[in-house]
């Protein structure tokens, strides 16, 4: 099968992440971020009790099996280079506080979307903002990256003041764009540029 030729120069190639594993970064202040392991099940199965969860997130945690899972899909992510999913602890402890991760990666473009949650103990505390901003130096910095975009429903005045405080400008609003269990949400639209 011939392949079609791109017009522009692929940004990042194939291999540019599966090629090392997972690294391990440091905000400096404090906290982790850290490929997942399967002991995160039963920390990242009571952070999905929280009804804020389910109010931003469309997926519900039902057994610390089904999470286990999803740290599954989550550790096989990073050689498929579609997804790379990071758990956010605290250096110290090594209590789980989140989860930051890049999303529908596509290297050739150089392009992925930024999410992150954090457990109710970690609200307030700058938890995702500093973890954002560590994620996105990483992409840009080490990686190359050229463009991360951020999404959060409109009404989670939260999420975006953690875009606001990790650099993500405002695009514009993505209309009817998601549905979580109460209907159809807009969606707010931020992002970074290489060089912002």
């Amino acid at each position: 099968m011939r392949i079609m030729p791109f017009t522009a120069d692929v940004v990042l190639p194939a291999g540019t992440l599966s090629a090392v594993p997972q690294p391990v970064l440091r905000t400096g202040d404090g906290l982790l971020l850290r490929p997942w392991r399967a002991e995160d099940a039963p920390a990242v199965y009571a952070a999905f009790q929280d009804p804020a969860m389910h109010q931003w997130h469309i997926r519900a945690a039902d057994s610390e099996e089904e999470v286990a899972g999803w740290i599954e899909e989550w550790r096989k992510s990073w050689p498929e280079e579609r997804n790379a999913q990071w758990a956010v602890a605290d250096t110290e402890t090594g209590e789980l506080l989140g989860r930051v991760a890049l999303r529908g990666i596509l290297l050739a473009e150089g392009v992925a979307e930024v999410a992150y949650w954090t457990t109710r103990a970690a609200r307030g505390r700058g938890v995702a903002p500093r973890a954002t901003t560590t994620l996105t130096r990483w992409a840009f910095d080490e990686i190359g990256f050229h463009r991360l975009e951020l999404m959060h429903a409109t009404a989670n005045e939260a999420s975006c003041r953690v875009a606001d405080k990790a650099g993500f400008l405002l695009e514009g609003t993505r209309r009817s764009a998601a549905l979580h269990q109460d209907g159809w949400h807009d969606m707010h639209l931020h992002a970074r540029v290489q060089g912002d």
